[in-house]
């Protein structure tokens, strides 16, 4: 496993203060969270930084205002177009 060194004020950031191992929980969970949100990683893999189950982390998005469904309208509206024309619709 690597490791990164990240140097951070003495001072609490935000209004809570929060020992060195949750600090280091939610550098992680943000790190993953982000990655996914851009599509650099998968799901899978975002889970497997941030350290949780998949089906946890993909929970967990809403709190980060991310959706665990990463298909953009246009992709989706090609999708329902497609079921449709097999369909027969």
């Amino acid at each position: 496993m690597k490791s990164i060194t990240l140097e951070l004020p003495d001072r609490p950031l935000g209004d809570v203060e929060m020992t060195d191992a949750q600090l280091t929980e939610e550098f992680r969970m943000l790190a993953a969270v982000k990655l996914y949100e851009l599509g650099r990683v998968s799901s899978g893999r975002a889970a497997e930084l941030a350290g949780l189950p998949r089906v946890a982390f993909l929970d967990r998005l809403g709190r980060y205002n991310v959706s665990p469904f990463q298909i953009t309208p246009e992709e989706l509206k090609a999708e329902v177009e497609g079921l449709r024309a097999d369909l027969g619709q």
